[in-house]
């Protein structure tokens, strides 16, 4: 897979593959989820079948971070996640665009013509909600006006849907808001996860015999709602089951909202490390004890049931 130019004024393909001619997507696919993997299956499947490139266009930011700055963007991935996530698909190119001012500006004609002329692009595959430009007025009709004019091909597809709901990566961050970790992950297609650098905290854990992993994950990253979680806690290449505390410790100081993880299996130091936490089940929410000795309880009986459900449970 390509990755090609920042700006969509500096895109060019590799030497030898500027004669082939490309079917492309364009979106923000924050997530990649099984609606966007259903998509991108199809595209290169089209792509291989009739001798073309499979391309794909997305954006960071996020457009709606630029359009509406007053409203805070929370992701589902980073920029790198959403490149490891595209890397096994097949695509031949992926474009990352800085989703800037001026690129907001550009009108559909405009846009759609830098891909004509740069990727080749012979055909488009969009959603029904697809809109592109300034004030978000191409929409795929647009586009199929435009694409008499300049030689390609629109083509429209469905909504991808479970149990009768739309999977749409709005949908999934609402999930996770409301602590419903489970829902999401059938949505991704995985175990929705976050990671940081493991940092220091007040070190209540390691106090009450639990020393858990304050996890310093992006400020911009979607989290689970408060409350305690079983997880898997991923260091490198290893895995462990784990029990991963949201929220803001009211038993105690009621601090800033953190992601602590237990390790149940693991005895060291993780400071430094990167850490990668990947929620499994929602295990109950976050509770105010009035007796440590009752929180140190109910902390055994959280790791007993993340045993129970992460036991025989596949953490590939």
């Amino acid at each position: 897979m390509h990755v090609l130019a920042s700006e969509i004024g500096k895109l060019a393909l590799p030497g030898g593959l500027d004669r082939l001619g490309s079917i492309v997507t364009i979106g923000s696919f924050d997530g990649i989820h099984v609606g966007h993997q259903a998509l991108i299956r199809r595209l290169v499947e089209q792509a291989r079948q009739q001798d073309l490139l499979a391309g794909l266009v997305t954006f960071y930011p996020h457009p709606a971070s630029i359009l509406h700055p007053q409203q805070p963007t929370l992701y589902l991935t980073t920029p790198g996640e959403k490149m490891a996530l595209l890397e096994p698909m097949g695509l031949d190119w992926i474009a990352v665009l800085s989703f800037t001012p001026q690129l907001a500006a550009m009108s559909p004609r405009q846009f759609v013509m830098q891909l004509c002329d740069r990727v080749n692009m012979v055909g488009v595959w969009v959603g029904p909600d697809f809109a592109l430009g300034s004030g978000r007025a191409g929409n795929a009709d647009t586009l199929r006006r435009l694409g008499k004019e300049m030689e390609y091909q629109v083509y429209d597809i469905p909504y991808v849907t479970q149990e009768g709901q739309r999977v749409s990566s709005t949908h999934i961050r609402t999930l996770l808001r409301r602590g419903r970790v489970e829902d999401a992950a059938h949505l991704l297609g995985r175990l929705y996860s976050v990671s940081g650098e493991v940092v220091r905290g007040a070190q209540r854990g390691r106090c009450l015999g639990f020393p858990t992993a304050n996890v310093d994950v992006r400020a911009d990253r979607v989290v689970p709602a408060n409350g305690i979680y079983a997880t898997y806690a991923r260091l490198g290449s290893l895995c462990y089951p784990s029990v991963t505390s949201i929220g803001v410790r009211p038993t105690f100081d009621h601090g800033e909202r953190s992601v602590e993880t237990y390790l149940l299996d693991y005895d060291g130091s993780l400071y430094g490390c990167d850490l990668l936490v990947e929620f499994v089940a929602r295990l109950r929410p976050e509770k105010r004890f009035a007796d440590v000795k009752d929180l140190i309880a109910q902390i055994e009986r959280d790791v007993a049931a993340t045993r129970d459900i992460l036991d025989g449970r596949s953490s590939a």
